[in-house]
């Protein structure tokens, strides 16, 4: 575990660096968006745009990874989302914004891609759990702290959005001066994400049930805050609990899910989340709310790495970054669609619809995971029957019967005896003069060739 931490540090210090950036811009745009006025609705498409442009990244990073390589990759994302950072207090137009934050999602997501694959490709299925759950503690750490940078400046001028920048650009240092060796690029078309499906529909429902809770959190949890009448204080200090709690449980998770494996954890832990959504339908008081969001935060945001594991563990290690790709779409899809479909059950049942949403995608989570196990513990393994043959003498028509037709109990092949050696060859010859009961060696047309 030593040896594979000394190879993943460097990437680890700059994403976290670059989610320390991300945290302060999401924070700092969105108050912005209430300086300049900005309707709600402007603000919901220009957080849609973010996660679209993720989507985007999902489809097409990839290619750009495989060409030139994870470093330079993650340096090319790096330096534009820094620029990018940078046009929004130069260019203040809302649908500039949508397009800028398009580009940051785009450029987020590959860099996601390069630091999932990176990680999966240092890890094993022994340790995989760990370093993912390594991933996420410093994912949610420094998206934290990055909203204590907000009260550094004045978010009306321009001094924060360079703030954001200068960190977007020192998150390029460790990555670009590690001694680390980076995966090698493989040039592979992308991976579908029904092709990923049908290898692992577990991963893939698990990572798309995230996208669809966790974009719901994050952008609508203050929402929920604001309306039962939470103070500017309290608001902060519930968004803050919500999100930070979700890296106390990812060591816990990450170990026990290496020793008893990913199933059964996608199994309870959506059933604890959902438990603690419930909770918060019936809570009243700032103090109830708070205890159950940290006990939410603390387990719904260890269900991506498990369902992530989940799909690398059964691929291969040239498949990385195709797999990161598609997994990202699949959150991106969820994410897009996710704050969507709560908001509406917000509108519907009031604040608390958020909580009732979230319980309801975290039991079908819950009952796709035991759907998942129970057929692949009721399927019986399908084992061809085992048979011997020589060396380069199956034809394709040999291989398909042999495979395919149950009826003969086994299968004969006959080799011509000029292919035989010597001794087999004498030994069939011996077999050609035995007598029959009669005493007569066999007629010339009922000799046959030896069977094998």
């Amino acid at each position: 575990m030593y040896k594979t931490l000394a190879t993943i540090v460097s990437i680890l210090l700059s994403y976290g660096l670059l989610l320390l950036a991300n945290g302060l811009f999401a924070t700092l745009l969105g108050v912005r968006t209430q300086v300049e006025g900005f309707s709600s609705g402007l603000t919901g498409l220009i957080v849609a745009a973010y996660f679209s442009g993720l989507l985007l990244g999902g489809l097409f990073a990839a290619a750009i990874v495989t060409r030139v390589g994870h470093i330079r990759s993650f340096a090319a994302f790096a330096s534009l989302m820094s620029v990018s950072a940078l046009m929004h207090p130069i260019f203040v137009d809302a649908y500039a914004w949508m397009a800028f934050r398009m580009v940051a999602g785009f450029c987020m997501a590959g860099m996601i891609m390069v630091t999932e694959s990176w990680l999966n490709e240092a890890a094993s299925n022994k340790t995989r759990g760990k370093v993912l759950s390594i991933y996420m503690i410093t994912n949610y750490f420094a998206a934290g702290c990055g909203n204590f940078l907000l009260i550094t400046g004045d978010p009306s001028e321009f001094g924060l959005f360079s703030l954001a920048s200068i960190v977007f650009s020192l998150a390029l240092l460790p990555v670009l001066l590690t001694r680390a060796k980076a995966p090698v690029p493989v040039h592979a078309e992308r991976m579908h994400v029904w092709e990923l499906y049908r290898i692992a529909p577990l991963g893939v429902v698990g990572v798309f049930c995230c996208g669809l809770v966790n974009a719901s959190i994050n952008g609508l949890g203050s929402v929920f805050a604001a309306n039962v009448g939470f103070t500017a204080t309290q608001l902060s200090t519930f968004m803050a609990i919500l999100v930070m709690s979700g890296l106390l449980l990812q060591w816990p998770v990450g170990l026990l899910s290496d020793r008893i494996g990913r199933g059964p954890l996608l199994v309870y832990i959506p059933l604890v989340v959902a438990m603690a959504a419930i909770w918060q339908l019936f809570a009243e008081g700032f103090v109830p709310v708070l205890v159950g969001a940290g006990f939410l935060g603390a387990f719904v945001f260890t269900l991506y790495s498990l369902a992530a594991a989940t799909a690398n563990d059964r691929i291969s290690s040239d498949q990385r970054v195709q797999v990161a790709g598609a997994l990202l779409i699949t959150y991106g899809a969820g994410a897009v669609i996710g704050p969507i479909i709560a908001g509406q059950f917000m509108g519907l049942l009031g604040p608390q619809g958020l909580f009732f949403y979230i319980a309801l995608i975290e039991l079908v989570l819950c009952a796709f995971s035991i759907f998942t196990r129970k057929r692949r513990v009721g399927s019986p393994e399908k084992r061809k029957p085992f048979v011997v043959m020589p060396a380069a003498q199956a034809t394709s028509n040999q291989l398909y019967v042999s495979a395919h037709d149950e009826k003969p109990d086994h299968v004969e092949f006959r080799i011509p005896r000029e292919d035989l050696v010597p001794e087999a060859r004498a030994a069939a010859d011996a077999e050609r003069r035995e007598p029959t009961l009669d005493g007569e060696p066999p007629a010339a047309d009922e000799r046959q060739e030896p069977k094998l």
